[in-house]
């Protein structure tokens, strides 16, 4: 069972480990106002995602569908603009906190109700974060959440009012709460108090069960097609101008599990948006239709969510019985070592990104560290590294070999399908040839993936992790060693090794303290930490471009999860131009 909750908490690799940036200041009021082409009300737009969800039960699957589906049909008490940095009122219209940032009191809107027409209240928060840190329920969403691993508690003095008591000081303050997403009490209490919460909003649940906070609805559901949502009724928000939101009818979630027939999909103006980010090999064909004025692009940035290349650490692995130095420091140093990240940017990326040496990128804004160590390309240095974990060519054919005289062969896994994976994980593969490392590349579905890093069954994995906002507190079950995230040695009850007790150390710092110079010289030291020893190892980091239809408006992407879609109340399309 254990092993079986792991594979779900890694499915799709990987929605949940969220980061935020440090805005803690507040803005009432509603978002960028519209220009003279947004607002337009009606219309259905057609977007394209890569799977489908395998639940509608956010909190018992923080994977990449539902995460999406739970941001269009939940509502949350705060919203981080990815976009300004600011934390904006959503739920709770006002806040404030003690001098030491444990207590925070939340003015709710009044007025809001549910997509069924049910009144939404201070219970309902208080049943949310009930339900979301009882142990029996076992949410995922609970590890991502816990401040210092341990729960926060509520009360409600009255219906519109919450007071929050965080455990111990907490950095990034009340934009925790943009990861949570709240609740309806009157449609899930029975769930819960009967023990069936983690059944409850099954795929086969009536949709009309089924409700939430969020500007849209659940519609319909085909598995393997599509997800339908509808505008919410009840949603109960306006723009400046005093227009109801969302302004779309609907949004047709299209399932499209192979990339290129995203791409397609959208060059044949068969849908208006794909919800991830455009292969760089695509790029020139988009320019092309942005001159026909049948796209348009969006750059927001550098990624932070680049892939990385991670090898299986956990104690007693298969995998490294005969092959103990598949687990050691030099032998991840090395490949390092060998691997030209230049290349990697030019040939793959087509000059569309920039070589990193860590998971923080450029994107992160402050909490990248610019003075990383990023060592040349050194075969020379590779191979000692190699040597002094035993692995020499002894036979005189160039590969290098064991003590046992076994050549030094191991196999990377990539999501089948993923073209940029694929063609990365095959330049790894070809410049370790000179320091006679030998690589096999699988491709695999996602379940079996999925499976194999539940079970503990592989060798080393080449993926990432999809980050919903900047701030390193906000990703602890990554950097912890505890942590469900902590890719290559997961939920380990001590630290494995010294240096990963150092990491856990500092990220307490970094979580606890409320001085943001205190905080980034802690990270700053994460990183250096991450850097020496290279639990992931990590090659380019692309600069973000996001396709869309010429008939869609405002638009304002992010580098985050859901770069179009996290407004997707203020999405309009030009009338008249549905997808050809």
């Amino acid at each position: 069972m254990k092993e079986l909750r792991r594979s779900c908490c890694l499915l799709q690799l990987l929605a949940v480990v969220s980061i935020a940036v440090i805005a803690v200041s507040c803005r009432q009021g509603s978002d960028q106002a519209p220009n003279e082409q947004n607002g337009r009300q009606g219309g259905r737009l057609v977007a394209t995602f890569r799977s489908g969800p395998r639940t509608f039960n956010r909190f018992v699957a923080p994977n990449i569908a539902e995460g999406l589906i739970s941001r269009l049909t939940q509502g949350r008490l705060v919203r981080f603009n990815p976009v300004t940095h600011v934390i904006e009122p959503s739920l709770a219209r006002a806040w404030s906190s003690t001098p030491d940032g444990l207590i925070w009191t939340l003015k709710l809107r009044e007025g809001v109700k549910f997509s069924d027409g049910e009144p939404f209240s201070s219970a309902d928060v208080l049943f949310t974060i009930q339900v979301l840190f009882d142990k029996k329920v076992d949410s995922d969403l609970a590890g991502a959440l816990a401040i210092d691993g341990k729960p926060w508690t509520a009360t409600a003095p009255d219906p519109q009012t919450v007071v929050v008591t965080f455990p111990a000081p907490y950095g990034p303050g009340i934009l925790l709460f943009d990861g949570l997403p709240i609740l309806p009490r009157h449609r899930l209490e029975s769930a819960y108090l009967s023990g069936t919460f983690r059944d409850a909003w099954g795929l086969n649940t009536p949709l009309a069960d089924i409700a939430g906070l969020g500007p849209f609805v659940v519609r319909e559901y085909t598995r393997g097609r599509h997800v339908i949502f509808a505008r919410n009724p009840h949603y109960g928000r306006t723009d400046e101008q005093g227009r109801p939101l969302p302004y779309l009818d609907e949004i047709e979630l299209q399932i499209v599990s192979d990339q290129n027939g995203e791409v397609l999909r959208l060059e044949g103006g068969e849908s208006d948006l794909m919800t991830d980010q455009l292969r760089a090999e695509d790029i020139a064909a988009f320019r092309a239709l942005v001159t026909q004025g049948k796209a348009q692009l969006a750059e927001p940035g550098v990624s932070i969510n680049p892939d990385g290349l991670w090898f299986n650490l956990v104690a007693g692995a298969v995998a490294a019985k005969d092959r103990p130095w598949l687990q050691r420091d030099e032998l991840r140093l090395a490949i390092s070592l060998a691997v030209d990240r230049q290349s990697v940017v030019d040939s793959v990326y087509y000059g569309a990104a920039v070589p990193i040496f860590g998971p923080i990128t450029p994107g992160h804004g402050d909490w990248y560290l610019p003075d990383l160590p990023k060592p040349d390309v050194d075969l020379s240095r590779a191979r000692q590294l190699l040597s002094s974990i035993g692995l020499t060519d002894r036979n005189g054919d160039g590969m290098v070999e064991d003590t046992r005289g076994r050549p030094a062969r191991f196999s990377i896994l990539v999501p089948k399908g993923s073209t940029t994976r694929e063609r990365v994980t095959a330049m790894i593969q070809q410049q370790l040839v000179p320091v006679g490392l030998t690589v096999d590349i699988v491709a695999l579905d996602s379940p079996t993936m999925i499976d194999k890093w539940g079970k503990a069954d592989y060798d080393a994995m080449y993926f990432s992790v999809l980050s919903d906002s900047f701030d390193p507190s906000r990703s602890s079950e990554f950097w912890l060693s505890s942590g469900g995230f902590h890719f290559w040695n997961p939920k380990q009850p001590k630290p494995s090794t010294t240096w990963e007790g150092t990491i856990d150390a500092l990220m307490r710092q970094v979580s606890s303290s409320v001085d943001p110079a205190v905080r980034r010289r802690a990270f700053a030291e994460v990183q250096k930490t991450m850097a020496a020893h290279m639990p992931v190892l990590y090659f380019a980091a692309p600069k973000i471009t996001i396709p869309m239809s010429a008939r869609l408006r405002g638009a304002t992407a992010s580098v985050l999860a859901a770069p179009v879609l996290w407004n997707a109340e203020r999405l309009s399309l030009v009338p008249g131009t549905p997808p050809r």
